[in-house]
Protein backbone atom coordinates (compact mmCIF):
# COMPACT_ATOMS: atom_id res chain seq x y z
CA UNK A 1 0.00 0.00 0.00
CA UNK A 2 1.01 3.60 -0.54
CA UNK A 3 -0.75 6.57 0.99
CA UNK A 4 -0.54 10.28 1.68
CA UNK A 5 -1.96 12.29 4.57
CA UNK A 6 -2.15 15.94 5.36
CA UNK A 7 -3.00 18.10 8.34
CA UNK A 8 -1.81 18.00 11.92
CA UNK A 9 -2.64 15.82 14.87
CA UNK A 10 -5.06 14.98 16.24
CA UNK A 11 -6.86 15.48 12.91
CA UNK A 12 -5.12 13.93 9.94
CA UNK A 13 -6.87 13.47 6.61
CA UNK A 14 -6.07 10.77 4.09
CA UNK A 15 -5.52 12.31 0.65
CA UNK A 16 -4.55 9.26 -1.42
CA UNK A 17 -4.33 5.48 -1.15
CA UNK A 18 -3.17 2.92 -3.68
CA UNK A 19 -2.29 -0.75 -3.48
CA UNK A 20 -0.71 -3.45 -5.61
CA UNK A 21 -1.55 -7.14 -5.57
CA UNK A 22 -0.54 -9.82 -8.04
CA UNK A 23 1.00 -7.22 -10.41
CA UNK A 24 -2.24 -5.21 -10.54
CA UNK A 25 -2.47 -1.69 -9.12
CA UNK A 26 -5.59 -0.41 -7.34
CA UNK A 27 -6.14 3.29 -6.72
CA UNK A 28 -8.89 4.48 -4.39
CA UNK A 29 -11.09 7.21 -5.77
CA UNK A 30 -11.10 10.36 -3.62
CA UNK A 31 -14.80 9.82 -2.87
CA UNK A 32 -14.08 6.36 -1.41
CA UNK A 33 -11.16 7.36 0.78
CA UNK A 34 -13.07 7.21 4.04
CA UNK A 35 -15.77 4.71 3.26
CA UNK A 36 -16.55 1.70 5.43
CA UNK A 37 -15.05 -0.79 2.96
CA UNK A 38 -11.69 0.93 2.90
CA UNK A 39 -11.56 1.17 6.70
CA UNK A 40 -12.63 -2.48 7.04
CA UNK A 41 -9.80 -3.55 4.71
CA UNK A 42 -7.23 -1.57 6.72
CA UNK A 43 -8.56 -2.94 10.04
CA UNK A 44 -8.49 -6.56 8.89
CA UNK A 45 -5.41 -8.22 10.34
CA UNK A 46 -5.90 -11.27 8.10
CA UNK A 47 -5.17 -9.11 5.05
CA UNK A 48 -1.39 -8.76 5.17
CA UNK A 49 -0.03 -5.37 4.14
CA UNK A 50 3.32 -3.93 3.15
CA UNK A 51 3.33 -0.20 3.86
CA UNK A 52 6.31 2.14 3.55
CA UNK A 53 6.53 4.35 6.66
CA UNK A 54 3.08 3.41 8.02
CA UNK A 55 3.22 5.70 11.09
CA UNK A 56 0.95 8.43 9.64
CA UNK A 57 -1.55 5.80 8.50
CA UNK A 58 -1.63 4.33 12.02
CA UNK A 59 -2.30 7.85 13.31
CA UNK A 60 -5.02 8.57 10.73
CA UNK A 61 -6.82 5.33 11.65
CA UNK A 62 -6.62 6.12 15.35
CA UNK A 63 -8.28 9.45 14.64
CA UNK A 64 -11.13 7.43 13.10
CA UNK A 65 -11.42 5.42 16.30
CA UNK A 66 -10.15 2.22 14.67
CA UNK A 67 -6.80 0.50 14.29
CA UNK A 68 -4.63 -0.33 11.27
CA UNK A 69 -3.88 -4.07 11.43
CA UNK A 70 -1.85 -6.60 9.46
CA UNK A 71 1.25 -4.54 8.61
CA UNK A 72 3.92 -7.19 8.01
CA UNK A 73 6.49 -5.14 6.11
CA UNK A 74 7.93 -1.66 5.66
CA UNK A 75 10.53 -1.29 2.89
CA UNK A 76 11.63 2.15 4.17
CA UNK A 77 12.49 0.73 7.58
CA UNK A 78 14.20 -2.29 6.03
CA UNK A 79 16.36 -0.04 3.84
CA UNK A 80 17.25 2.12 6.86
CA UNK A 81 18.47 -0.91 8.80
CA UNK A 82 20.41 -2.15 5.76
CA UNK A 83 22.01 1.27 5.04
CA UNK A 84 21.55 3.56 8.09
CA UNK A 85 23.57 6.47 6.68
CA UNK A 86 21.26 7.37 3.75
CA UNK A 87 19.05 10.45 3.67
CA UNK A 88 16.08 9.24 1.58
CA UNK A 89 14.03 6.13 2.22
CA UNK A 90 11.01 7.02 0.07
CA UNK A 91 9.77 4.41 -2.41
CA UNK A 92 11.02 6.27 -5.49
CA UNK A 93 14.60 6.53 -4.14
CA UNK A 94 14.55 2.91 -2.96
CA UNK A 95 13.25 1.68 -6.30
CA UNK A 96 16.06 3.49 -8.12
CA UNK A 97 18.61 1.88 -5.80
CA UNK A 98 17.29 -1.66 -5.41
CA UNK A 99 15.07 -2.44 -8.42
CA UNK A 100 16.43 -2.91 -11.94
CA UNK A 101 13.07 -2.02 -13.54
CA UNK A 102 11.23 0.36 -11.27
CA UNK A 103 7.74 1.76 -11.90
CA UNK A 104 8.62 5.30 -10.78
CA UNK A 105 7.78 4.88 -7.09
CA UNK A 106 4.33 3.27 -7.25
CA UNK A 107 2.63 0.63 -5.12
CA UNK A 108 3.98 -1.97 -7.55
CA UNK A 109 7.48 -0.99 -6.46
CA UNK A 110 6.48 -1.53 -2.84
CA UNK A 111 5.44 -5.08 -3.73
CA UNK A 112 8.71 -5.70 -5.59
CA UNK A 113 11.00 -4.03 -3.03
CA UNK A 114 10.06 -6.09 0.01
CA UNK A 115 11.50 -9.48 -1.03
CA UNK A 116 14.70 -7.80 -2.27
CA UNK A 117 15.22 -5.94 1.00
CA UNK A 118 14.24 -8.96 3.11
CA UNK A 119 16.95 -10.95 1.33
CA UNK A 120 19.55 -8.20 1.90
CA UNK A 121 18.62 -7.91 5.59
CA UNK A 122 18.88 -11.68 6.03
CA UNK A 123 22.42 -11.62 4.55
CA UNK A 124 23.43 -9.07 7.19
CA UNK A 125 21.65 -10.80 10.08
CA UNK A 126 19.14 -7.96 10.53
CA UNK A 127 15.89 -9.91 10.22
CA UNK A 128 15.11 -10.25 13.95
CA UNK A 129 15.99 -6.63 14.73
CA UNK A 130 13.62 -5.57 11.93
CA UNK A 131 10.80 -8.02 12.66
CA UNK A 132 10.84 -8.10 16.48
CA UNK A 133 11.92 -4.57 17.42
CA UNK A 134 11.69 -1.91 14.72
CA UNK A 135 8.52 -2.94 12.84
CA UNK A 136 6.27 -3.25 15.95
CA UNK A 137 7.82 -0.07 17.43
CA UNK A 138 6.31 2.09 14.66
CA UNK A 139 2.83 1.46 16.04
CA UNK A 140 3.93 2.34 19.60
CA UNK A 141 5.47 5.61 18.36
CA UNK A 142 2.28 6.43 16.43
CA UNK A 143 0.28 6.08 19.68
CA UNK A 144 2.69 8.34 21.55
CA UNK A 145 2.49 10.99 18.83
CA UNK A 146 -1.32 10.89 18.89
CA UNK A 147 -1.31 11.22 22.71
CA UNK A 148 0.96 14.29 22.65
CA UNK A 149 1.89 16.08 25.87
CA UNK A 150 0.18 19.03 27.56
CA UNK A 151 2.05 22.30 27.81
CA UNK A 152 1.31 24.87 30.49
CA UNK A 153 1.01 27.99 28.35
CA UNK A 154 1.45 30.40 31.25
CA UNK A 155 4.65 28.63 32.21
CA UNK A 156 5.88 28.72 28.60
CA UNK A 157 5.37 32.50 28.55
CA UNK A 158 7.15 32.83 31.89
CA UNK A 159 10.16 30.74 30.81
CA UNK A 160 10.34 32.58 27.46
CA UNK A 161 10.33 35.92 29.28
CA UNK A 162 12.94 34.83 31.81
CA UNK A 163 15.23 33.37 29.13
CA UNK A 164 14.90 36.47 26.95
CA UNK A 165 16.11 38.48 29.95
CA UNK A 166 18.97 36.02 30.63
CA UNK A 167 20.11 36.27 26.99
CA UNK A 168 20.00 40.10 27.09
CA UNK A 169 21.95 40.13 30.39
CA UNK A 170 24.63 37.81 28.96
CA UNK A 171 24.92 39.99 25.85
CA UNK A 172 25.44 43.04 28.07
CA UNK A 173 27.96 41.16 30.22
CA UNK A 174 29.97 40.11 27.14
CA UNK A 175 30.14 43.74 26.00
CA UNK A 176 31.34 44.84 29.43
CA UNK A 177 33.98 42.10 29.49
CA UNK A 178 35.10 43.15 26.00
CA UNK A 179 35.31 46.77 27.13
CA UNK A 180 33.29 47.97 24.13
CA UNK A 181 30.03 47.63 22.26
CA UNK A 182 30.05 44.94 19.54
CA UNK A 183 27.68 42.52 17.81
CA UNK A 184 27.88 39.34 19.91
CA UNK A 185 26.29 37.34 17.04
CA UNK A 186 29.00 38.32 14.55
CA UNK A 187 31.84 35.75 14.55
CA UNK A 188 33.97 38.31 12.69
CA UNK A 189 33.56 41.06 15.34
CA UNK A 190 33.96 38.51 18.15
CA UNK A 191 37.19 37.26 16.53
CA UNK A 192 38.63 40.77 16.51
CA UNK A 193 37.70 41.27 20.19
CA UNK A 194 39.15 37.94 21.34
CA UNK A 195 42.32 37.71 19.30
CA UNK A 196 43.29 41.34 18.61
CA UNK A 197 41.91 43.40 21.47
CA UNK A 198 42.19 40.81 24.28
CA UNK A 199 45.21 39.04 22.70
CA UNK A 200 43.97 35.49 23.37
CA UNK A 201 45.91 32.67 21.66
CA UNK A 202 44.72 32.11 18.07
CA UNK A 203 43.48 28.53 17.73
CA UNK A 204 42.44 28.42 14.08
CA UNK A 205 41.88 30.81 11.23
CA UNK A 206 39.24 30.82 8.50
CA UNK A 207 39.10 32.53 5.11
CA UNK A 208 37.25 35.48 6.63
CA UNK A 209 39.37 35.86 9.78
CA UNK A 210 39.47 33.98 13.05
CA UNK A 211 37.37 30.94 13.90
CA UNK A 212 35.17 31.31 17.00
CA UNK A 213 33.32 28.02 16.72
CA UNK A 214 32.54 25.86 19.74
CA UNK A 215 35.75 23.81 19.56
CA UNK A 216 37.82 27.02 19.62
CA UNK A 217 35.88 28.47 22.57
CA UNK A 218 36.24 25.19 24.49
CA UNK A 219 40.01 25.36 24.13
CA UNK A 220 40.02 28.97 25.33
CA UNK A 221 38.05 28.24 28.50
CA UNK A 222 39.79 29.69 31.53
CA UNK A 223 41.76 32.21 29.44
CA UNK A 224 39.26 35.07 29.95
CA UNK A 225 35.79 35.41 31.59
CA UNK A 226 34.25 36.49 28.24
CA UNK A 227 34.65 32.92 26.89
CA UNK A 228 32.21 31.41 29.42
CA UNK A 229 29.80 34.31 28.83
CA UNK A 230 29.80 33.82 25.04
CA UNK A 231 29.34 30.04 25.39
CA UNK A 232 26.40 30.46 27.74
CA UNK A 233 24.94 33.24 25.55
CA UNK A 234 25.07 30.98 22.48
CA UNK A 235 23.50 28.02 24.28
CA UNK A 236 20.61 30.06 25.68
CA UNK A 237 19.92 32.15 22.59
CA UNK A 238 19.81 28.96 20.50
CA UNK A 239 17.31 27.38 22.91
CA UNK A 240 15.26 30.55 22.90
CA UNK A 241 15.08 30.89 19.12
CA UNK A 242 14.96 27.26 17.97
CA UNK A 243 12.93 25.87 20.83
CA UNK A 244 10.87 28.22 23.00
CA UNK A 245 9.73 30.57 20.24
CA UNK A 246 8.96 27.56 18.03
CA UNK A 247 6.77 25.92 20.71
CA UNK A 248 3.91 28.45 20.57
CA UNK A 249 2.62 27.51 17.10
CA UNK A 250 3.04 23.79 17.89
CA UNK A 251 0.43 23.81 20.67
CA UNK A 252 -2.77 22.30 19.32
CA UNK A 253 -5.55 24.87 19.96
CA UNK A 254 -8.16 22.15 20.64
CA UNK A 255 -6.18 19.99 23.03
CA UNK A 256 -3.49 22.28 24.50
CA UNK A 257 -1.01 19.55 23.62
CA UNK A 258 2.06 19.38 21.45
CA UNK A 259 2.50 16.30 19.28
CA UNK A 260 6.20 15.74 18.61
CA UNK A 261 7.34 13.48 15.74
CA UNK A 262 9.60 10.59 16.64
CA UNK A 263 11.99 9.73 13.84
CA UNK A 264 12.84 6.05 13.64
CA UNK A 265 15.08 6.33 10.61
CA UNK A 266 17.25 9.35 11.32
CA UNK A 267 20.30 8.27 13.31
CA UNK A 268 23.18 5.94 12.45
CA UNK A 269 23.32 4.55 15.99
CA UNK A 270 19.66 3.50 16.19
CA UNK A 271 18.63 6.15 18.71
CA UNK A 272 15.27 7.78 18.13
CA UNK A 273 15.27 11.49 17.40
CA UNK A 274 12.38 13.92 17.57
CA UNK A 275 11.27 17.01 15.69
CA UNK A 276 8.61 19.72 16.08
CA UNK A 277 9.74 20.11 18.82
CA UNK A 278 13.10 18.39 19.27
CA UNK A 279 12.87 17.07 22.83
CA UNK A 280 16.39 15.65 22.68
CA UNK A 281 17.98 19.10 22.89
CA UNK A 282 16.61 20.16 26.28
CA UNK A 283 19.75 20.39 28.41
CA UNK A 284 19.88 17.67 31.04
CA UNK A 285 21.24 18.51 34.46
CA UNK A 286 21.10 22.31 34.25
CA UNK A 287 18.84 24.93 35.77
CA UNK A 288 17.74 26.01 32.27
CA UNK A 289 16.74 22.42 31.45
CA UNK A 290 14.76 22.28 34.67
CA UNK A 291 12.95 25.54 33.80
CA UNK A 292 12.03 24.11 30.41
CA UNK A 293 10.74 20.82 31.83
CA UNK A 294 8.42 22.76 34.16
CA UNK A 295 6.28 23.63 31.14
CA UNK A 296 5.27 19.98 30.58
CA UNK A 297 2.32 18.92 32.75
CA UNK A 298 -0.32 16.17 32.98
CA UNK A 299 -3.32 16.75 30.71
CA UNK A 300 -7.03 16.77 31.51
CA UNK A 301 -8.11 13.58 33.28
CA UNK A 302 -4.57 12.79 34.48
CA UNK A 303 -2.91 13.62 37.78
CA UNK A 304 0.84 13.15 37.42
CA UNK A 305 3.73 12.78 35.05
CA UNK A 306 6.02 9.82 35.67
CA UNK A 307 9.63 9.69 34.51
CA UNK A 308 11.40 6.33 34.21
CA UNK A 309 15.09 6.63 33.60
CA UNK A 310 17.70 3.95 33.03
CA UNK A 311 20.56 4.41 35.48
CA UNK A 312 23.96 4.58 33.72
CA UNK A 313 22.74 2.28 30.97
CA UNK A 314 25.73 2.87 28.65
CA UNK A 315 28.27 2.05 31.36
CA UNK A 316 26.33 -1.11 32.21
CA UNK A 317 26.19 -2.11 28.54
CA UNK A 318 29.93 -1.51 28.22
CA UNK A 319 30.65 -3.64 31.30
CA UNK A 320 28.54 -6.44 29.85
CA UNK A 321 29.77 -6.32 26.24
CA UNK A 322 33.39 -5.97 27.32
CA UNK A 323 32.97 -8.70 29.93
CA UNK A 324 35.17 -6.69 32.29
CA UNK A 325 35.22 -8.52 35.63
CA UNK A 326 35.91 -5.44 37.82
CA UNK A 327 33.15 -3.35 36.26
CA UNK A 328 30.72 -6.28 36.33
CA UNK A 329 31.53 -6.89 39.99
CA UNK A 330 30.90 -3.22 40.86
CA UNK A 331 27.47 -3.21 39.18
CA UNK A 332 26.47 -6.60 40.62
CA UNK A 333 27.24 -5.38 44.13
CA UNK A 334 25.37 -2.12 43.55
CA UNK A 335 28.51 -0.05 44.17
CA UNK A 336 28.67 3.58 43.15
CA UNK A 337 30.49 3.12 39.85
CA UNK A 338 32.23 6.51 39.83
CA UNK A 339 33.56 6.02 43.37
CA UNK A 340 34.73 2.52 42.45
CA UNK A 341 36.56 3.88 39.38
CA UNK A 342 38.08 6.68 41.48
CA UNK A 343 39.28 4.09 43.98
CA UNK A 344 40.84 2.06 41.12
CA UNK A 345 42.57 4.92 39.27
CA UNK A 346 43.72 6.88 42.32
CA UNK A 347 44.68 3.73 44.22
CA UNK A 348 42.78 4.56 47.42
CA UNK A 349 40.19 2.51 49.38
CA UNK A 350 36.63 3.29 48.22
CA UNK A 351 35.73 4.91 51.58
CA UNK A 352 38.58 7.42 51.15
CA UNK A 353 37.38 8.69 47.75
CA UNK A 354 36.68 12.44 47.93
CA UNK A 355 33.86 14.15 45.95
CA UNK A 356 36.59 15.79 43.83
CA UNK A 357 38.12 12.37 42.95
CA UNK A 358 34.68 10.95 42.20
CA UNK A 359 33.87 13.82 39.86
CA UNK A 360 37.14 13.28 37.94
CA UNK A 361 36.46 9.54 37.73
CA UNK A 362 32.95 10.26 36.38
CA UNK A 363 34.44 12.31 33.55
CA UNK A 364 36.90 9.50 32.83
CA UNK A 365 34.13 6.85 32.87
CA UNK A 366 31.98 8.68 30.34
CA UNK A 367 34.99 9.80 28.31
CA UNK A 368 36.13 6.19 27.91
CA UNK A 369 32.78 5.21 26.34
CA UNK A 370 33.41 7.80 23.64
CA UNK A 371 37.03 6.73 23.07
CA UNK A 372 38.33 10.04 24.45
CA UNK A 373 41.98 11.03 23.87
CA UNK A 374 44.34 12.30 26.58
CA UNK A 375 44.07 15.73 24.93
CA UNK A 376 40.25 15.69 25.04
CA UNK A 377 40.13 14.40 28.61
CA UNK A 378 42.73 16.94 29.76
CA UNK A 379 40.61 19.71 28.28
CA UNK A 380 37.43 18.46 29.98
CA UNK A 381 39.12 18.11 33.37
CA UNK A 382 41.22 21.24 33.01
CA UNK A 383 44.44 19.31 33.67
CA UNK A 384 47.63 18.91 31.59
CA UNK A 385 47.56 16.32 28.84
CA UNK A 386 50.19 14.22 30.66
CA UNK A 387 48.01 13.98 33.76
CA UNK A 388 44.96 12.97 31.68
CA UNK A 389 47.08 10.30 29.96
CA UNK A 390 47.98 8.96 33.38
CA UNK A 391 44.29 8.63 34.33
CA UNK A 392 43.53 6.78 31.08
CA UNK A 393 46.53 4.46 31.53
CA UNK A 394 45.64 3.60 35.10
CA UNK A 395 41.99 3.06 34.06
CA UNK A 396 43.03 0.52 31.41
CA UNK A 397 45.52 -1.11 33.78
CA UNK A 398 42.64 -1.83 36.17
CA UNK A 399 39.82 -2.43 33.67
CA UNK A 400 41.66 -4.73 31.28
CA UNK A 401 38.43 -6.11 29.76
CA UNK A 402 37.45 -2.64 28.57
CA UNK A 403 40.86 -2.16 26.95
CA UNK A 404 40.56 -5.53 25.14
CA UNK A 405 37.02 -4.70 24.02
CA UNK A 406 38.15 -1.40 22.51
CA UNK A 407 41.10 -2.90 20.66
CA UNK A 408 38.83 -5.70 19.47
CA UNK A 409 36.18 -3.34 18.07
CA UNK A 410 38.80 -1.27 16.21
CA UNK A 411 40.26 -4.48 14.77
CA UNK A 412 36.80 -5.73 13.76
CA UNK A 413 36.05 -2.41 12.06
CA UNK A 414 39.34 -2.61 10.14
CA UNK A 415 38.77 -6.20 9.05
CA UNK A 416 34.99 -6.27 8.47
CA UNK A 417 34.37 -2.60 7.71
CA UNK A 418 31.60 -2.40 10.32
CA UNK A 419 30.74 -2.80 14.01
CA UNK A 420 27.42 -3.99 15.45
CA UNK A 421 25.21 -3.83 18.53
CA UNK A 422 24.16 -6.76 20.67
CA UNK A 423 21.11 -7.12 18.43
CA UNK A 424 22.98 -7.06 15.13
CA UNK A 425 22.36 -3.41 14.17
CA UNK A 426 25.32 -2.46 11.96
CA UNK A 427 27.28 0.67 11.31
CA UNK A 428 29.76 0.76 8.45
CA UNK A 429 32.95 2.77 8.97
CA UNK A 430 34.71 3.40 5.65
CA UNK A 431 36.99 6.02 7.30
CA UNK A 432 38.65 3.38 9.48
CA UNK A 433 41.37 3.13 6.79
CA UNK A 434 41.55 6.87 6.03
CA UNK A 435 45.03 8.36 5.60
CA UNK A 436 43.82 11.52 7.36
CA UNK A 437 44.47 11.11 11.10
CA UNK A 438 41.36 13.02 12.26
CA UNK A 439 39.00 11.06 10.05
CA UNK A 440 40.60 7.77 11.03
CA UNK A 441 40.55 8.48 14.76
CA UNK A 442 36.91 9.62 14.56
CA UNK A 443 36.10 6.26 12.91
CA UNK A 444 37.98 4.46 15.70
CA UNK A 445 36.06 6.34 18.40
CA UNK A 446 32.83 5.53 16.56
CA UNK A 447 33.80 1.85 16.43
CA UNK A 448 34.12 1.88 20.21
CA UNK A 449 31.00 3.91 20.96
CA UNK A 450 28.42 2.64 18.44
CA UNK A 451 28.02 -0.88 19.88
CA UNK A 452 27.51 0.67 23.32
CA UNK A 453 25.19 3.55 22.38
CA UNK A 454 23.38 1.43 19.77
CA UNK A 455 22.78 -1.45 22.18
CA UNK A 456 21.42 1.00 24.79
CA UNK A 457 19.08 2.40 22.10
CA UNK A 458 17.91 -1.10 21.19
CA UNK A 459 17.28 -1.92 24.86
CA UNK A 460 14.97 1.05 25.45
CA UNK A 461 13.07 0.18 22.26
CA UNK A 462 12.51 -3.36 23.56
CA UNK A 463 11.40 -1.88 26.90
CA UNK A 464 8.92 0.40 25.08
CA UNK A 465 7.38 -2.61 23.32
CA UNK A 466 6.98 -4.47 26.63
CA UNK A 467 5.56 -1.40 28.40
CA UNK A 468 3.01 -0.78 25.62
CA UNK A 469 1.89 -4.42 25.60
CA UNK A 470 1.62 -4.72 29.39
CA UNK A 471 -0.19 -1.41 29.92
CA UNK A 472 -2.69 -2.49 27.27
CA UNK A 473 -3.19 -5.89 28.92
CA UNK A 474 -3.63 -4.21 32.32
CA UNK A 475 -6.38 -2.04 30.80
CA UNK A 476 -5.11 1.12 32.48
CA UNK A 477 -5.77 4.71 31.45
CA UNK A 478 -2.14 5.82 32.15
CA UNK A 479 -0.01 5.97 28.99
CA UNK A 480 3.43 6.62 27.54
CA UNK A 481 3.92 10.08 26.01
CA UNK A 482 7.63 10.60 25.35
CA UNK A 483 10.95 8.85 24.95
CA UNK A 484 14.12 10.88 25.41
CA UNK A 485 17.23 8.70 25.07
CA UNK A 486 17.27 6.62 28.28
CA UNK A 487 14.01 7.95 29.68
CA UNK A 488 10.28 7.31 29.23
CA UNK A 489 7.68 9.87 30.31
CA UNK A 490 4.14 8.73 31.13
CA UNK A 491 0.89 10.46 32.01
CA UNK A 492 -0.60 8.75 35.05
CA UNK A 493 -3.84 8.59 37.01
CA UNK A 494 -3.35 8.75 40.80
CA UNK A 495 -5.08 5.43 41.60
CA UNK A 496 -3.00 3.55 38.97
CA UNK A 497 0.31 4.92 40.27
CA UNK A 498 1.63 1.78 41.98
CA UNK A 499 0.40 -0.61 39.31
CA UNK A 500 1.86 1.42 36.45
CA UNK A 501 5.23 2.04 38.10
CA UNK A 502 5.58 -1.71 38.80
CA UNK A 503 4.78 -2.54 35.16
CA UNK A 504 7.21 0.04 33.73
CA UNK A 505 10.05 -0.67 36.15
CA UNK A 506 9.77 -4.39 35.53
CA UNK A 507 9.59 -4.01 31.74
CA UNK A 508 12.62 -1.70 31.66
CA UNK A 509 14.77 -3.77 34.02
CA UNK A 510 13.93 -7.06 32.29
CA UNK A 511 14.07 -5.82 28.70
CA UNK A 512 17.22 -7.91 28.14
CA UNK A 513 19.53 -10.05 30.23
CA UNK A 514 23.01 -8.60 30.52
CA UNK A 515 25.93 -9.70 32.68
CA UNK A 516 24.98 -6.86 35.02
CA UNK A 517 21.57 -5.76 36.33
CA UNK A 518 19.67 -3.01 34.52
CA UNK A 519 18.26 -0.42 36.91
CA UNK A 520 15.38 1.97 36.18
CA UNK A 521 14.66 4.91 38.49
CA UNK A 522 11.07 6.09 38.76
CA UNK A 523 9.81 9.48 39.91
CA UNK A 524 6.44 11.25 39.86
CA UNK A 525 5.62 14.94 39.75
CA UNK A 526 3.08 17.60 38.80
CA UNK A 527 5.50 18.68 36.04
CA UNK A 528 8.22 16.88 34.07
CA UNK A 529 10.83 18.84 36.07
CA UNK A 530 9.44 17.55 39.38
CA UNK A 531 9.47 13.99 38.06
CA UNK A 532 13.21 14.06 37.29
Amino acid sequence: LMYETEGLLPHLTLTSLSGAHDHKVYVWDKALLNDANMLALLCDGAIKKIVPNPKELYKFMQGKGVSLQGVIGDPSLAAYLYEPGETHYDVKSLAETYLPASCGGTAQDVEALMPVLEGLMAERGLTELYRDIELPLTKVLANMEVNGITLDKGMLDEVTKSMTKQVADLEQKAKEEAGEDFNVNSPKQLGVILFEKLGLPIIKKTKSGYSTDVSVLEQLQGEHPIIETIMEYRTLSKLLSTYLVALHPLINPNTGRIHTHFNQMATVTGRLSSTDPNLQNIPTRTEVGKQMRRMFVPGKGYDLLMSCDYSQVELRVMASIAGDERLIDAFRHGQDIHSRTASEIFGVPIEDVTPFMRSKAKTVNFGIIYGISDFGLGRQLGVPRSEAAQYIDSYFARYTGVKEYMEGEKKKAREMGYVETLFGRRRYLPDIHAKNFNRRSFAERTAINTPIQGTAADIIKIAMLHVAKELKEAGVKSRVLLQVHDELVLEVVEEEKDKVSAIVKNAMERAVTLKVPLVADIAFGKTWADAK
